[in-house]
């Protein structure tokens, strides 16, 4: 049987052209011209991953005057915020990529240092990648003086699942509830009714992502989690935040190896590697995919020799985790944005430093959703 061949990004764009005709039939879209609803559906920036716009939020853009002048302050903080997404992309999501396609492509070899590190590897990957790209398509629309919503809010940091989901993706949030959670009846008609709404927008959420069994049970599980969130709130308040943070960071690292093993078999030996207890040092293959060519010339430059291989490995780890929990997200540091010298040197290394390592072979991995 031959594969179907979808366009990229579909579920995107055809969410969003879903907004726009359930808001039609309800006889909330008022008047627009053809070309307003074209210009709407083929806006590029956000066009195959998001974040989803609708249409109270971008055709009034479209409309106004005042956004059709080249604004200087709008240009460069689009700028800065696009060398930023460019870099969660390139240089963090890609080199981890390399780390977690290895890993997933022999996983019968890992052993449970290599399984904890590619889990954990993923789980970084997937927000850079992801973040990256709204980053992007966010600083796009502000050159244009066009303002995309808010897609990530630091979702690492959340406590609770219900909270993660409150700063994961939250476009796509925002049409679930709208569009599915609340015509089922929302949290309105009693503790059981709303626990199955929930259930039905997760597995949905599940199905959305893609065809596989891995998605199904990815989006049930966060369904039962979030359901016992709700169920036991007051119990859960009273454990301390850190345990909180603690167990809810677990749990999306391993469901991330659902959401990225091809089937629930291979999530199954990818977990059981892990508690197999086989420590021991982290594969050269695994550490090779963090030895990149500015490393390489790093390498070369220290006056002494016999620099441990798993330098990189940690030291990118080390990176990144001190970007998702150490410093401000990109939304809050454009609150804040003042343009600067050392801004404008950021924005050029980022450019030039993305520029020259796209070499590589790199997709958007919700390219595929």
């Amino acid at each position: 049987m031959e594969p179907i061949l979808l366009p990229l990004g579909i579920s995107f764009f055809t969410f969003q052209q879903l907004s726009f005709v359930i808001d039609a039939y309800k006889g909330e879209v008022p008047f627009y011209r053809f070309l307003d609803y074209a210009c709407f559906v083929t806006f590029f920036p956000q066009l195959i991953a998001g974040p989803i716009v609708t249409h109270d939020e971008l055709i009034p853009q479209f409309l106004d005057e005042k956004r059709k002048a080249f604004r200087w302050d709008n240009f460069v903080r689009g700028m800065y915020l696009f060398a930023l997404g460019l870099g969660k992309k390139v240089l963090v999501a890609d080199t981890f990529g390399n780390g977690v396609n290895w890993g997933f492509s022999n996983i019968r070899e890992l052993n449970s240092t290599n399984a904890f590190l590619v889990m954990l590897f993923y789980t970084i990957q997937i927000y850079f990648d992801f973040s990256g790209y709204c980053d992007m398509a966010v600083g796009l629309g502000k050159m244009m003086n066009l303002e995309l919503p808010l897609n990530f809010n630091s979702p690492y940091r959340a406590v609770t699942i219900t909270e993660f989901w409150d700063r994961w993706h939250m476009t796509l949030t925002r049409f679930f509830t709208k569009y599915i959670y609340i015509p089922l009846g929302g949290s309105r008609k009693g503790k059981a009714r709303t626990c199955l709404n929930v259930m039905i927008v997760f597995l949905i959420s599940g199905l959305w992502h893609g065809a596989n069994w891995t998605f199904v049970l990815w989006g049930a599980c966060h369904g039962v989690c979030s359901v016992i969130n709700r169920l036991c709130k007051g119990a859960l308040e009273k454990i301390p935040r850190a345990l909180q943070w603690t167990a809810t960071f677990v749990f999306l690292n391993v469901t991330w190896v659902l959401f990225r093993a091809d089937s629930i078999k291979d999530a199954g030996i990818f977990l059981g590697r892990m508690l197999d207890f086989d420590f021991g040092r982290a594969d050269s293959s695994l550490t090779a995919a963090f030895y990149l060519p500015e490393c390489q010339l790093v390498d070369s430059l220290i006056p002494f020799t016999g620099i441990c291989p798993e330098f990189f490995l940690i030291a990118f780890t080390a990176a990144a985790l001190f970007l998702l929990f150490g410093m401000r997200n990109a939304h809050e540091k454009m609150q804040r944005f003042e343009p600067t010298l050392g801004r404008l040197l950021v924005t050029a290394v980022l450019l030039v430093w993305c520029i020259c390592s796209f070499s590589g072979i790199s997709t958007f991995l919700y390219f595929n959703f």
